[in-house]
């Protein structure tokens, strides 16, 4: 059966959808998706070591997320496009419909898979990669410990972080977020050159 696909988003998808371009039909819906619990806590190497938005139900608040259609009518096929946007496994890639669901966080699945019931939408899929801040040398995530370690990127590593998180959707507002908004070290950077790397 021909299935209505969204991919959701909350991120860098939003600005930098690369090579799912194809993939897509439409524009952002945004705040069109389920409101999901996320943080800033991923240190990730494609982003020179800043820190990525990532699915934290343990540290971080739910925000709204942001749909756009896949061209694809079957879950598998959409969920491939997605992995190669992102540099992923596969099963790092998240999906729900309305009866069934696949990810790491039950509570992420029950809600997407409500949303789809009640929804424009057969299914849905997301970038299901998990929080790591606090893999060593790192203290588990706390805010002031993630600024503290934001203080410690130099040159294009922290104009990469700030960029990345100035970029975010403003409905992304995590506790971190909140936090470097009014925190006048970071509202004194400046936001870096644009970068085409993924997640």
């Amino acid at each position: 059966m021909a299935m209505r696909i969204a991919i959701l988003g909350w991120g860098s998808l939003i600005w930098d959808i690369e090579i799912l371009a194809p993939h897509v039909t439409g524009a952002w819906h945004m705040s069109g998706g389920p409101d999901l619990p996320m943080e800033f806590s991923r240190v990730s190497a494609k982003r020179k070591m800043g820190l990525a938005v990532c699915l934290d139900p343990q540290d971080g608040a739910l925000c709204p997320t942001h749909a756009i259609r896949s061209t694809r009518t079957q879950v598998a096929q959409a969920a491939t496009d997605l992995a190669a946007r992102e540099r992923a496994p596969l099963d790092r890639i998240g999906w729900a419909t309305a009866t069934d669901a696949f990810g790491r966080l039950p509570q992420v699945n029950d809600r997407v898979m409500e949303w789809c019931a009640t929804g424009d939408y057969d299914a849905a899929i997301w970038t299901d990669l998990e929080p790591n801040f606090h893999e060593s040398p790192r203290d588990p995530f706390t805010v002031a410990g993630a600024i503290a370690y934001l203080k410690t990127l130099q040159g294009d590593q922290i104009e990469e972080a700030h960029r990345y998180i100035q970029e975010a959707p403003a409905t992304t507002m995590t506790p971190l977020r909140r936090a470097l908004a009014a925190d006048p070290w970071w509202t004194s950077l400046k936001a870096g050159p644009a970068q085409r790397t993924g997640p």
